[in-house]
């Protein structure tokens, strides 16, 4: 079923691409917006207002834990088109709602109804492709994604301040209808009946007891987790960083581009690369480097108070740039082994990831206040921890079971 050497089509990686791109949308779009949505649902706290941005991840990870075993047995197609509705549903609870609160339950519900196309796309990219090449089209895709948190942030900016928040909301809506249209039409089902197996709760505990039989699925699944939730400690405050630290509101959104173009570059050369190197020898020099650097901002500003913003874009430049290098082959890592349950693979390992990840970004979260000092901490603990697992456990090639 699966095509090692075979060279998909631009079509193929723009539409994976575009699915999992919702969710950067539903997230970035929104940045600029978060204190004006604070002020009309009666939310003051920048710390507050961040559970608007780390609450979607809670319902991204708890949604793909059931989509995925759902799309093993129904196929990947219909589970999809149900995310979909779940997201048009929740847009509208997010529009309406008149707290903080629900708020929130409207973008968990978001984020569960996301997480049906961002598990399938990576499922049926497994159906497909595997081994270091299916980490090259892995990110191709990532790369070509990375062009919605370029503009993103501009694009919400530009839509608060002609038609208000609540718009950006429908443009969400917009988007999300275009690429199911695109996908009902051009994508066909790549799960086979034959591989179809029926939805009981015992596949969990089936689905977990495979992967745990596996040290590099596990521990590449809980360096996930360490590393997006280190990077969520960012994406949660960059507003309040460069917007009330750094007193730079109009240009918050292109700042924002350059450092999501810095991820993009690396991710793309990552697609040339890997062939070359292989993904474990890649993601251990990229996690190198994203430890060295938090650490040495750690270092230098130790007690200081926030350098110029050209420093801190500099740095956060150079850490963005490992990230490229680390998220394509780290999923590509944890999946290659368990390719024979992608769908519970892939739902298990991304909730597990998703799961860590939200506690740390919380947690590191609400000590960035005064400084962006503590941000670097997060990621240079984060980083080490990841890296150390990375060497003693997943820094080898194992036995791969044949995949469907």
């Amino acid at each position: 079923m699966q095509k090692e050497q075979v060279r998909p089509n631009f079509e193929f990686i723009a539409l994976m691409a575009s699915l999992m791109s919702i969710v950067a949308l539903a997230i970035d779009a929104l940045l600029p917006a978060i204190a004006e949505i604070g002020v009309s649902i009666n939310s003051l706290d920048p710390t507050d207002n961040q559970l608007l941005i780390i609450m979607i991840f809670l319902g991204l990870g708890v949604g793909q834990l059931f989509f995925g075993p759902l799309s093993d047995s129904y196929g990947r197609k219909p589970v999809v088109y149900f995310g979909f509705v779940l997201f048009a549903l929740a847009s509208m609870l997010c529009v309406l709602a008149p707290s903080l609160e629900w708020m929130v339950v409207g973008r968990i519900l978001q984020g569960i109804g996301l997480s049906a196309p961002r598990t399938i796309s990576i499922s049926i990219i497994r159906d497909t492709y595997s081994g270091d090449y299916m980490a090259r089209i892995m990110s191709f895709v990532t790369a070509f994604f990375i062009l919605i948190p370029v503009v993103a942030p501009a694009i919400g900016k530009l839509i608060l301040d002609s038609m208000g928040w609540e718009a950006i909301f429908y443009m969400q809506l917009f988007f999300a209808l275009l690429i199911g249209i695109w996908f009902w039409k051009r994508q066909s089902e790549t799960l086979k009946p034959e591989y179809k197996v029926p939805f009981t709760g015992a596949i969990f505990l089936v689905g977990t007891k495979e992967i745990f039989k596996h040290k590099e699925t596990v521990s590449c699944t809980i360096i996930s987790g360490l590393i997006t939730g280190s990077f969520l400690v960012y994406l949660s405050s960059a507003q309040h960083v460069f917007e009330d630290q750094y007193q730079l509101k109009e240009s918050f959104p292109y700042i924002f581009a350059g450092l999501a173009i810095a991820i993009g570059l690396s991710t793309f050369l990552n697609g040339t690369l890997v062939l070359r190197f292989g993904m474990r020898k890649l993601a251990l020099f990229a996690l190198s480097g994203f430890t060295f650097i938090a650490l040495s901002y750690v270092l230098v500003f130790w007690g200081k108070a926030n350098p110029s913003i050209g420093i801190l874009v500099l740095f956060l430049s150079f850490l963005f740039f490992c990230l490229g290098f680390v998220w394509g082959n780290l999923r590509s890592i944890a999946m290659e082994p368990i390719g024979h349950i992608a769908g519970i693979g892939a739902a298990i390992t991304g909730f597990i990831s998703t799961i860590l990840s939200i506690p740390i970004s919380l947690y590191v979260g609400s000590f960035v206040q005064d400084t962006v000092w503590p941000l670097f901490v997060g990621l240079g603990s984060c980083g080490l921890l990841a890296l150390l697992i990375f060497i003693v456990f997943a820094n080898r090639k194992q036995h791969i079971p044949p995949a469907n």
